[in-house]
């Protein structure tokens, strides 16, 4: 006789995310040879989400097919595109990198996003993040202080066939006022302090997640807060290394105004 099986709250829950993990592999592991031809990559990006972010710990199933579907190697220079899924920082000019692939997941799935969400993104910087976000929320704003390489993802995310993202050339350290209050705001530069501007920018219960410490040792603690009272209330993650913010963040480092 068999026996029924008997799923506890936490078993279903693992139950469910493992099967949008399965369905992913399904949809993603199968190109065709069409499709293969005109994403050379795909292979890559699919070991790099099976063992980068599934092996270690991201489950969301959102995230898991972003990740998936994004084209990184699009977001580099050419000449590095045969390193474009390795887990790793990766240059994309005038000082900056593009993160590696594991702590955009990370970042992203620490923000806990809803499909109805509107986020701000604090350093556009190649628009992969930008990208990333878009794939799973209703709108991204995303404020870059490098003018080339906001102009640059302001080419790029729309021949990719991104109508939900806009991006702004500014300071982040101000946000963007004009279409507060946001869901959620991610930093995606080193700073020391949350800029007051991005605290009044977030919602009543939104989440924000920041590299933050002293960004002249590049080492930081990758933090998650989320808004109760009007302060912000912080989780520590992991530690991470980020290039720091500039322009009005770096007047407030060392100037002390």
């Amino acid at each position: 006789m068999n026996r029924p099986v008997i799923f506890t709250s936490k078993k279903l829950a693992r139950a469910t995310i493992m099967a949008a993990v399965l369905n992913f592999l399904c949809i993603y592991n199968a190109p065709t040879e069409a499709l293969a031809q005109a994403d050379p990559f795909s292979a890559e990006r699919n070991r790099m989400v099976e063992n980068d972010l599934i092996a270690r710990d991201i489950s969301n199933p959102a995230v898991l097919k972003a990740m998936g579907k994004v084209r990184r190697h699009l977001f580099v220079d050419k000449s590095l595109w045969n390193e474009a899924h390795a887990d790793y920082p990766l240059p994309i000019g005038d000082g900056q990198t593009i993160s590696q692939p594991y702590i955009v997941a990370l970042m992203t799935q620490s923000l806990k996003l809803k499909k109805e969400d509107k986020v701000l993104e604090v350093g556009t910087g190649s628009g992969y993040q930008a990208a990333v976000l878009a794939e799973i929320v209703q709108q991204v704003y995303s404020v870059e202080i490098v003018k080339t390489l906001a102009e640059k993802a302001q080419r790029l995310l729309p021949s990719l066939g991104y109508r939900n993202i806009k991006i702004k050339i500014g300071d982040g350290y101000r946000g963007w006022e004009e279409y507060a209050p946001f869901d959620a705001i991610i930093i995606t530069c080193a700073v020391n302090h949350i800029p007051a501007p991005l605290v009044n920018q977030l919602r009543e219960g939104g989440r924000i997640v920041l590299p933050l410490g002293d960004s002249s040792l590049f080492a930081q603690r990758l933090m998650r807060g989320t808004k109760k009272g009007g302060k912000i209330e912080l989780q520590h993650i992991t530690g991470v290394r980020f290039v720091p913010m500039v322009g009005e963040s770096q007047k407030k480092t060392f100037g002390r105004e």
